[in-house]
């Protein structure tokens, strides 16, 4: 069983991952309209992680005996500057929602809850993959400029990944 603290708190963490997705699908939507169709998928394939990671979630509370509380996800960003802008934005979201895996990890560790600590270890080992893989990008954009050849080769490369 979960406090109703750390319920709470997973409940939150739920409607992050799920915000998460809109952002992502904003961001498809934005790099489609500018016919960067690989780098939208990218984005939509980032997006169906997230919802992934909520459903994690979801079902750990679900398990542990808590009740999944649903709240509104509110209305993402559409509007961007550049593709850098898109990815830049994005390893800030990630950064975000880091600081808040660790938050409740702190939560887990203060409430000796050891079963949500472990269960949240895998959110932290994601999170360094997750602001590596953004971090990898927005270097590469800037290395090239964010034109030209190099952004149309990015697109294609960016295009190759698959949902898991």
């Amino acid at each position: 069983m979960i406090s109703k603290k750390m319920e709470s708190a997973l409940n939150e963490q739920i409607n992050k991952e799920l915000y998460s997705a809109y952002i992502y699908l904003s961001m498809a939507t934005y790099l489609a309209e500018q016919r960067y169709d690989g780098m939208a998928s990218f984005m939509k394939v980032q997006a169906q992680e997230e919802v992934a990671h909520a459903m994690k979630i979801y079902g750990y509370v679900e398990e542990q005996g808590g009740r999944v509380l649903l709240d509104a996800i509110k209305k993402p960003e559409s509007d961007f500057k550049s593709v850098k802008t898109v990815f830049q934005t994005a390893l800030d979201h990630e950064k975000y929602i880091t600081k808040s895996i660790h938050e409740l990890v702190d939560l887990a560790i203060g409430e000796k809850d050891h079963a949500t600590k472990t269960f949240l270890d895998w959110f932290v080992t994601e999170q360094v993959e997750e602001e590596a893989n953004m971090d990898q990008i927005v270097g590469k954009l800037e290395m090239i400029g964010g034109q030209g050849h190099g952004l149309f080769m990015l697109d294609g490369h960016l295009g190759q990944r698959k949902a898991h």
